[in-house]
């Protein structure tokens, strides 16, 4: 049975609709992130789990029981679940130690238990040391070690998490992804975490649900998700890529400039349009024309422009009868002038069909 199943829930507000028939389900211990751009409905459909808002329609389930519908809505309190939020929320005139048995002590667990739970939670979170500190004496990447600490010490039926690194510098953002996961990984907890952050959410999750305009897209692992997006917005949005758009032509797929064999690139059906995305990595530069080596796909090309970015290089290439250039990432050492001659090697392999 699923720890946590949204059905066809759909929340709106007046004529606007937010969520719009969503459908979820989540595993005991698995940590699922709702991505998408500012607006596409994940953190109403957070707070509508958590219990601050009831759906217009569908129902929310936790461990086989009903707990949100249209009709009636569990009280938040009441549903197991702990909630980390953008700001941390935790107590400034509390110490570290009081701020994470807070919880605990709301629950009405004996002062022996609580010192234990609390002490335990803290050497986890490497807080040992400063749980007599107050949270302005603490840094942000502390202060976020503080209110995951007191959100597991409960241990919560669900994980709720919305956005919880926004506040953070680059460099914490990225030390906390790691020690999100890593929680995650020790107490096996199910999280549903919000984020409009790709990185974020490819670091943390076991699977990610891209959401936009208030419907899911795709749900998969972020492997699956980024080397085979079943749709343009998700190709776009998870990463960078270029957009190809070939014709069908009995058992080939013309893309103007080259052309790949349908079923190379699994692409049946009848003739017409076929559209497709590559990633920049996928895509290979050489100063001459390779020896065969059995790809069906090298062209020449002509480099439009190019940018260095120390790991890698940027290139943008054009290809005679595409309109469009191509993007492409090259190694540090593989470094070609604007305007060079070049030839693009492409395996159909990597040509992904999208809807």
């Amino acid at each position: 049975m699923s720890k946590l199943v949204l059905r066809n829930v759909s929340r709106t507000f007046g004529g606007f609709t937010a969520v719009d028939d969503f459908n979820l389900s989540l595993q005991e211990g698995e940590l699922v992130s709702l991505l998408g751009p500012s607006g596409c409905g994940k953190t109403t459909t957070l707070r509508m789990i958590a219990g601050f808002m009831s759906p217009t329609a569908g129902t929310i389930e936790l461990d086989g029981e009903v707990i949100s519908s249209a009709a009636s809505s569990l009280p938040p309190e009441k549903r197991k679940m702990s909630m980390i939020f953008q700001s941390y929320a935790i107590w400034p005139n509390m110490t570290v130690a009081e701020n994470v048995g807070f919880g605990l002590k709301v629950r009405k667990a004996g002062p022996d238990e609580i010192r234990r739970r609390v002490d335990e939670i803290l050497e986890v979170v490497q807080l040992g040391a400063l749980r007599e500190r107050y949270p302005a004496e603490l840094s942000g990447g502390q202060q976020q070690r503080v209110a995951l600490a007191r959100s597991i010490v409960v241990k919560p039926a669900v994980l709720l998490l919305d956005e919880p690194l926004s506040n953070l510098d680059a460099n914490l953002r990225e030390e906390m992804r790691f020690e999100i996961r890593r929680l995650h990984d020790e107490f096996r907890i199910t999280m549903v975490y919000v984020t409009h952050d790709q990185a974020e959410a490819m670091v943390t999750s076991d699977r990610i649900a891209v959401m936009n305009k208030g419907r899911i897209e795709q749900v998969d692992a972020p492997y699956e998700l980024y080397s085979r997006p079943k749709t343009r917005f998700v190709a776009g949005f998870i990463g960078r890529t270029n957009f190809l758009e070939g014709r069908r032509i009995g058992p080939d797929v013309d893309f103007g400039g080259f052309s790949v064999p349908a079923a190379a690139m699994q692409a049946d059906g009848s003739d017409g349009a076929v559209h497709v995305s590559i990633r920049p990595q996928s895509i290979v530069l050489h100063r001459n024309r390779p020896a065969a080596d059995g790809s069906p796909c090298c062209v020449p090309a002509t480099v439009q422009r190019r940018a260095y970015l120390g790991e890698y290089w940027d290139y943008h290439v054009s290809l005679p009868g595409i309109s469009q250039t191509l993007r492409v990432t090259a190694r540090p050492q593989d470094v070609f002038e604007v305007d060079d001659p070049v030839f693009v090697r492409i395996d159909p392999d990597q040509l992904t069909l999208i809807s």
